[in-house]
């Protein structure tokens, strides 16, 4: 044989090589970067759609929560993976919408993660303090009118889901809210337990196991319908502040410049996991919504998004930097 036919053979050999390579993904484990800790709802929707997709793909997805920052910290260390299909990001309405409209500087930029697909959405609960002297939505709005920034609400941080709630509850509503940062959903609704803080806003799992001890009352539900979860909760156009709506989202992403190949595998598996009747039922016992998986649905989605809380961003006055 020549040297260029030898040459030939061998490059011939490399590319079939690199070909059963990526045919055979995956051949480790998975990364799932999560931007909150464990135990909220973010993390539990990780972790079980996380396993169903490990189970579909034929290997383990392990989720590593990186929280801090409003999920800056997390989607960094996402954006600078290499892209390879190893590490997969699970983001947020703050991640991919909200981050980019309160920071001057961002270190990644959302847009240029590809999409995996849509993963899960929960409405949030309106809450308050056993001890605040409200039993309904509106007599909760009364009272915050008739004592103007008295009331206080606590939330998972400045420009968390829970924070830009709060905000468009002032904006609805027309009240006037003490904010009160914390690090983390589950630190502000302790606090609102233990009567440092009025009000609280979170997802139903989160809000309701105290509101059935009495710990916590929940006046609305931030949604057009009640949830399966909590039907003694109105709705928001039940109470008269239809305007009141935002849910924790979720969806799965890679870093930019994952092989299309590889993108297709991580979609399918995630279609397939979301499809699964057991999962809906579990996570929409806890108030959770098992949404379309698909790319296509995501980028239909997040327009809606962006133009929503772009608004109530520059209507609250809501900057980082």
């Amino acid at each position: 044989m020549t040297y260029r036919g030898m040459a030939g053979a061998l490059a011939l050999a490399a590319a079939m090589a690199g070909g059963g390579a990526q045919a055979a993904y995956p051949e480790r484990p998975i990364r799932l970067v999560v931007p909150f800790g464990a135990g909220g709802i973010t993390d539990i929707v990780a972790r079980q759609v996380g396993k169903g997709m490990g189970d579909a793909l034929g290997q383990g997805i392990v989720v590593e929560n990186r929280p801090g920052a409003g999920g800056v910290i997390a989607a960094q260390v996402a954006a600078s993976a290499p892209a390879d299909g190893y590490t997969i990001f699970m983001g947020t309405v703050g991640t991919q919408v909200v981050n980019p409209l309160i920071y001057s500087k961002l270190s990644y930029d959302a847009d240029r993660f590809a999409p995996v697909g849509m993963v899960s959405g929960s409405p949030y609960l309106l809450a308050v303090r056993a001890g605040v002297p409200a039993a309904t939505f509106g007599e909760f709005v009364a009272y915050a009118k008739a004592h103007p920034a008295k009331l206080n609400f606590g939330s998972a941080g400045n420009a968390s889901s829970p924070h830009l709630g709060l905000e468009l509850l002032k904006l609805t509503a027309a009240v006037d809210i003490v904010h009160v940062p914390f690090k983390s959903g589950s630190e502000a609704v302790n606090a609102a337990i233990g009567g440092q803080v009025d009000v609280v806003m979170d997802a139903s799992p989160v809000i309701m196991p105290h509101a059935a001890s009495g710990k916590l009352r929940a006046l609305a539900v931030a949604a057009d319908k009640r949830l399966p979860s909590a039907p003694e909760v109105p709705a928001a156009g039940e109470v008269g502040d239809p305007g009141l709506q935002i849910s924790s989202w979720n969806a799965f992403f890679a870093p930019a410049g994952t092989p299309a190949e590889v993108l297709e595998k991580l979609s399918a598996a995630l279609q397939k996991t979301l499809s699964s009747p057991e999962l809906r039922q579990r996570l929409a016992s806890q108030g959770t919504q098992l949404y379309d998986g698909t790319p296509a649905e995501y980028q239909r989605f997040i327009a809606g998004e962006k133009a929503k809380w772009a608004d109530i961003v520059k209507r609250a006055n809501i900057k980082m930097d």
